[in-house]
C-alpha cells in the first residue's frame, strides 16, 4: 500500500500521556496513520484512518523520502491486504530527526529501525 504525506509528526516521549511515542502521517487524500506505543507495553499500535491493529516484529526504514513499514506476512489487514505501507515523504512536511527519535523508541526490543538518512 502507498500513501503520499502531506505533513509527518512525531512525539519520542509525550509527558501529558505517560510517556507514549508516536509517529503520525496525514496523507494528501486525508489518510491518518498512527503508529504508537507505551514505553512499558511490549507491542506496537498502528491506526488507519478507522482500523487499527496490534503488532511486534515490525521493520520500519526511513528514508530523506520515505518511510517504509513492513510487516509479517498475513500479520494484518490494515494496509489492504499488503505487508508493507510506504509513505513517500518528498513533499512532506516536518522534522525528520524527530521522526528519527520516535521510531527508535517505538520500536525498541520490538522492531527494527533501519535509517537510510
Amino acid at each position: 500500500m502507498q500513501l503520499t504525506s502531506a505533513l509527518i509528526f512525531a512525539n519520542p516521549a509525550d509527558d501529558e500521556e505517560d510517556n507514549l511515542a508516536t509517529l503520525g502521517s496525514n496523507s494528501t487524500k486525508g489518510e491518518l496513520f498512527i503508529m504508537s506505543r507505551y514505553p512499558d507495553e511490549n507491542e506496537i499500535d498502528l491506526l488507519l484512518d478507522e482500523e487499527g491493529d496490534t503488532l511486534r516484529d515490525i521493520k520500519v526504514t526511513l528514508g530523506a523520502t520515505r518511510l517504509l513499514i513492513e510487516t509479517a506476512p498475513g500479520a494484518t489487514d490494515l494496509f489492504g491486504g499488503d505487508d508493507v505501507l510506504e509513505i513517500s515523504l518528498e513533499n512532506a512536511l516536518g522534522d525528520l530527526d524527530e521522526v528519527e527519535q520516535a521510531l527508535k523508541v517505538i520500536l525498541k526490543d520490538i522492531g527494527t529501525f533501519v535509517s537510510e538518512r
